[in-house]
């Protein structure tokens, strides 16, 4: 029935939030927050010392991640980046583990 279908998908929407909070979080330089109800996550990046529009190219370019910086909302946005969980498991967890060899490299 239709309530056990949007169920199963908040499910698994919640576990994809989950492992990227997990994930990002696990990487030095990156605090990332748990949302509660959107498809995006908004961790904190300026501890690790790069613009968030250079980080958004570089990642992109380099890593094979697509993000959008914090400062496409606005100017208070600096330091922050904006990363969907609107993808698979696989994906968030390929997107973490080229983030962290990314900033490891850093």
């Amino acid at each position: 029935d239709t309530r056990t279908a949007v169920d199963t998908m908040v499910s698994e929407l919640e576990r994809r939030r989950d492992k990227i909070v997990e994930g990002l979080n696990t990487i030095d330089g990156i605090r990332c927050l748990r949302p509660h109800g959107a498809f995006y996550v908004f961790p904190n990046i300026a501890d690790l010392g790069i613009p968030s529009s250079v980080l958004a190219d570089r990642l992109l370019d380099e890593a094979g991640v697509s993000a959008l910086p914090g400062t496409a909302f606005g100017r208070y946005g600096e330091g922050y980046m904006r990363f969907s969980f609107a993808s698979s498991l696989q994906n968030i967890e390929t997107a973490i583990e080229r983030i962290d060899r990314f900033v490891g490299g850093l």
